[in-house]
């Protein structure tokens, strides 16, 4: 039977708390106060005798039984705001939304035609468009706050409870303005970058692990003139203005690329391609308009990486 002292308020600090891994950035976006946080979660555990976190200096991670109240907690949330939005589209005539979650690397490629193909089926339908590291965007999907993640393939340990459709693999590229320096040598070599500005992922970007070591592969260490972004459009217009070396998802920059407004070197990276789909929860329902706009990018990732292709042969 459930346990009736189980509040709202315990799901929503735990689910936080999770989410952050940290007691205090949780107590951050909760708005409330630390022993606040850790008063709730001190009394979920008593209601469950068990102990959900282990804590120590570096924040907080879930036990097991933590991992499996995850699963559960974050659909009954889930559920809840389903049932408040469901509530609210009645009044305002049947309105529905969807919350998506898009990586920025990805925003700009094909997700602009697969909405706008979504839209013309379901007009009616808002969606809302939420752009971010991709560990938060999973961090969002996973507690309910989006319904559906673009982009990489997350790591094993983030992928718990969760889908992955894969839609496309995309290489990293090393792009620079038109006219730059290392353009003159027809095959230029790579740790000349050092001599430049460098703009890299930071480290909570999915393609940290993967520039690192193709830095590393490529015998350059540590880049003494760096500035870490994943922002695309402070990237493009840096590296249009400067003569700064752009490391960026390929999807990010193509069209920049086929306009002549970036170049990419001519630098084999065909050891960094990843995977690239679409993520969902395995503990909740696909809702009839989630599923056609899956359908949507499916269909414009196909036709879109078909005419990219063709376009290089």
């Amino acid at each position: 039977m459930l346990d009736q002292r189980i509040k709202f308020r315990h799901l929503t600090c735990f689910l936080e708390v999770a989410r952050q891994r940290s007691v205090v950035k949780a107590a951050d976006t909760l708005a409330i106060t630390q022993p606040a946080v850790s008063k709730t979660i001190r009394e979920l555990e008593e209601h469950l005798d068990a102990r959900l976190f282990d804590r120590s200096k570096r924040g907080v991670t879930l036990t097991d039984f933590g991992k499996v109240f995850l699963r559960y907690a974050g659909a009954s949330v889930t559920a809840l705001r389903q049932g408040v939005d469901s509530i609210s589209q009645v009044r305002m005539q049947g309105g529905l939304s969807i919350n998506l979650g898009v990586l920025p690397t990805v925003a700009a490629s094909v997700m602009p035609n697969a909405i706008r193909r979504f839209k013309s089926l379901s007009p009616d339908t808002t969606v809302k468009v939420v752009t971010g590291p991709n560990m938060m965007l999973m961090g969002q999907l996973r507690v309910g706050e989006l319904d559906l993640v673009v982009g990489r393939l997350a790591e094993p340990d983030q992928m718990s409870g969760l889908s992955f459709i894969h839609l496309y693999s995309e290489h990293i590229s090393l792009v620079a303005r038109p006219g730059h320096p290392l353009l003159t040598d027809e095959n230029p070599d790579i740790t000349r970058i050092r001599e430049f500005t460098v703009l890299v992922p930071p480290k909570q970007a999915i393609i940290h692990p993967t520039v690192d070591k193709m830095l590393i592969a490529h015998g350059i260490g540590a880049l003494p003139d760096r500035i870490e972004t994943v922002s695309t459009s402070f990237g493009r217009a840096f590296t249009r203005e400067t003569d700064a070396i752009w490391i960026i998802s390929n999807g990010a920059v193509a069209s920049d690329i086929a306009e002549g407004h970036l170049v990419e070197l001519p630098i084999d990276t065909s050891d960094t391609f990843g995977p690239v789909g679409l993520t969902t929860r395995i503990d909740s329902p696909i809702s009839p308009p989630v599923e056609m706009l899956i359908n949507a990018v499916r269909e414009e990732a196909t036709q879109h990486h078909t005419t990219h292709s063709s376009s290089e042969t």
